[in-house]
């Protein structure tokens, strides 16, 4: 049985794709074992994910990791999460390098434990250089508190006379989030059947495509990435057109 990628169309490839990594927990206690077990298992899924991603050519790849609300889970997870954080990240840096992958990471990176932010910080600087694919990690990261940093850094420019107040839009708003520098994701995809955005690119995901699955994340590989970019592929993507002014603008085109 041949595989889903070869009903891929490399020609209409989305630029950025956003996963929200939902139900190692679950799986975990599915099979009679720890919920810390599940996020261990949900390590391959990132392995196979990102490199399925980069064989295809997408150039962003950005994993919803550790929300600023899982610091409210029970110390002993989150500290087992931190400390597989850890472990994953210095295992995974030549791997990353051999296949060209820059690693980058957003959120309230100030609030993760000294050390992981220093393995972070390191791994970062060591793949700066790579180019085939930006893997970014958000990290106690939520989309309401990025937003209102936004905020508060265009309210000092206009206190200090940096930028007036008529001078503030989409562009100049943009421009103060933590994903400045690369696109906004045109596919963000969920696992484990649950069908919200949970706090993540709020403002980047708003003319994103969704794809839900039921499918646990430790279970997702790269024919269950596949199917996901094929359904985007076939989506008709208006962007607040209707179908014929899209098809008048293609035959323009």
């Amino acid at each position: 049985m041949g595989s889903l990628k070869e009903n891929i169309c490399l020609d209409k490839l989305p630029k950025h794709v956003a996963i929200i990594m939902d139900g190692n927990g679950r799986w975990a206690l599915r099979q009679g074992l720890e919920r810390v077990v599940g996020h261990h298992e949900g390590v391959e899924s990132v392995r196979e994910v990102t490199e399925a991603a980069a064989e295809l050519g997408i150039k962003y790849l950005t994993l919803y990791t550790f929300s600023t609300e899982n610091w409210n889970r029970p110390k002993e997870e989150v500290d087992a999460l931190m400390q597989l954080f850890v472990e994953t990240i210095v295992s995974e840096l030549g791997t990353l390098n051999k296949n060209k992958v820059r690693l980058n990471a957003i959120g309230d990176l100030d609030s993760l434990p000294h050390e992981n932010y220093l393995r972070l910080k390191d791994t970062m600087q060591k793949t700066e250089s790579n180019e085939r694919m930006t893997l970014t990690l958000a990290m106690s990261y939520s989309a309401r508190w990025e937003i209102l940093e936004a905020a508060k850094k265009l309210a000092v420019m206009v206190e200090s006379k940096k930028l007036s107040a008529t001078e503030i839009n989409e562009a100049a708003f943009s421009s103060q989030l933590t994903t400045c520098n690369m696109p906004d994701p045109e596919l963000v995809i969920r696992t484990s059947g649950e069908q919200r955005i949970s706090n993540f690119l709020l403002w980047q995901a708003a003319y994103a495509e969704f794809y839900f699955t039921p499918t646990l994340w430790p279970e997702f590989r790269k024919e269950d990435f596949y199917k996901a970019i094929i359904e985007f592929q076939i989506r008709e993507r208006r962007f607040g057109m209707t179908s014929e002014q899209l098809k008048a603008k293609k035959c323009d085109d």
